[in-house]
């Protein structure tokens, strides 16, 4: 799939036919970061903070002013009542690495909730004119990373808006979630419903799966940590045989992991800062690819046990107050039990039952199989209404 560039003049149009509706702009943004056109006063090019935008997951504000993407879905939310709105965003060290067309980072970019901008970050840095009309409008600008953190990152560099009132964050939603998982939390595969096609950062769209799904449909705020073929003891497994590198509990204090660096720099080198984003609920969903090496191997599956308990531990110590939801199921459930067991376990030892588990159904072949055997938005939408009623009814949403 070749990711596509919508452009300004398509977006214009469609203001100008009344697609696009108004919205409204929130507190305003701290003028730090901001530098002057001085033949326009109302051009103004901002570096995005967490007061002129609103993070999306872990996005992470970088030594050089900007706004670092590694993990699925990180990204900036901002609002601003203009003419125009231009967004630079740029590379890793794998931009422009040559025959490397599969492992760029992907990015969408929504103006009032309509995608103007699906593109691969080519480029050690990129310009978007992203709004432009003769007439000032009420904007949300959305950016969002749609790959995951292990192949790419990419940055925020800069904002300019023609405003005369500049940029705002974007509003907090009514609820928050943070999702641990693998590749079916990061959208692997989700544009390519072809079962025998492999991975590519290029059909890799988190929007489209199951964890935003449940975000959007509960009207929360979100925050992922995932990476396609990583467990919690072992990540997948062709041959039967361990993989202990490939697991999320090392770096889910980081702000993500990347076989690139930006800036010099890995994401794993930078911890993140907990106290920027303190969910309601956390929901894991891992256990597909420890299950490729567990099998059906009792004493290795008690092992997956044990080090789930570590993990929800990990989960509540950094987020004292969330509701841990302890699922799997999408891709196999053979390890559902032994979740069960784990969050079992775990309040045995530690009085804490601010827990639950949940089942999701196995994906069926009536909807199909995207990359790798992976599911289809179809599969997503199933498990996403799941896991968005059971949330609802736990938490008296």
């Amino acid at each position: 799939m070749k990711a596509k560039k919508i452009t300004a003049a398509l977006l214009t149009a469609a203001l100008s036919a009344g697609l696009f509706s108004a919205c409204s702009s929130g507190e305003a943004a701290a003028d730090a970061a901001k530098t002057n056109t001085k033949e326009n006063p109302t051009v103004n090019t901002y570096t995005p903070n967490y007061d002129n935008v609103k993070p999306l997951g872990r996005a992470y504000l970088n030594d050089d002013d900007t706004l670092w993407l590694a993990f699925s879905g990180s990204g900036a939310e901002f609002t601003f009542n203009g003419k125009k709105a231009v967004v630079t965003i740029a590379g890793d060290d794998n931009a422009e690495k040559a025959n490397n067309e599969d492992n760029q980072a992907r990015i969408a970019i929504y103006v009032n909730g309509e995608r103007v901008i699906d593109d691969m970050v080519d480029k050690a840095e990129e310009t978007y004119t992203v709004f432009e009309s003769d007439t000032a409008a009420d904007c949300d600008v959305k950016i969002v990373k749609l790959s995951e953190t292990a192949m790419s990152t990419c940055a925020i560099k800069s904002i300019e808006v023609d405003s005369e009132t500049g940029i705002k964050p974007a509003p907090a939603k009514t609820h928050s979630i943070e999702f641990i998982g693998d590749s079916i939390t990061c959208g692997y595969g989700v544009d390519d419903e072809d079962r025998d096609h492999h991975f590519s950062t290029k059909t890799e769209d988190v929007t489209k799966a199951y964890a935003y799904k449940t975000a959007e449909a509960l009207d929360a705020d979100y925050s992922m940590v995932s990476i396609s073929g990583y467990g919690i003891i072992s990540g997948y497994s062709g041959d039967g045989k361990k993989v202990p590198v490939q697991t999320i509990p090392q770096y889910y204090t980081k702000v993500g992991f990347s076989y690139g660096t930006y800036g010099g720099k890995a994401p794993a080198a930078a911890n993140w800062d907990f106290s920027r984003y303190q969910p309601e609920a956390v929901v894991i969903n891992l256990g597909t690819n420890d299950d490729s090496y567990t099998l059906t191997d009792e004493e290795k599956q008690m092992e997956y046990c044990n080090a789930y308990v570590d993990l929800i531990k990990k989960v509540r110590e950094n987020n004292p107050d969330a509701k841990i939801f302890c699922t799997l199921g999408i891709m196999g459930d053979r390890l559902f039990d032994y979740v069960q067991l784990a969050a079992y376990n775990y309040t045995q030892e530690t009085g804490d039952d601010n827990i639950a588990t949940m089942k999701f159904d196995v994906q069926l072949a009536e909807d199909g199989w995207a990359a790798d055997w992976h599911p289809t938005d179809a599969t997503h939408t199933k498990a996403s209404e799941k896991l968005a009623a059971e949330i609802k009814e736990v938490m008296g949403w």
